[in-house]
């Protein structure tokens, strides 16, 4: 699933270990994510949602896997 997550992540100056602190979860994780390669739960897509204030639709699409 594509994700907006890198740039979001980027325009707001955060490293990647930065976003995994505010997400509770591993660096390897924000990874996969920024990647494409793990499709996040639906907990953790709440939290991303929340951590970037945005919408999820907003943050994925899964139209273009």
């Amino acid at each position: 699933m594509r994700n907006q997550l890198r740039t979001l992540r980027n325009e707001r100056g955060w490293s990647q270990a930065a976003l995994a602190e505010k997400l509770d979860v591993s660096r390897q994780t924000v990874i996969a994510l920024e990647q494409g390669k793990y499709d996040p739960s639906l907990k953790l897509a709440f939290r991303l949602s929340r951590v970037f204030g945005l919408p999820i639709e907003s943050l994925f699409d899964p139209e273009n896997d």
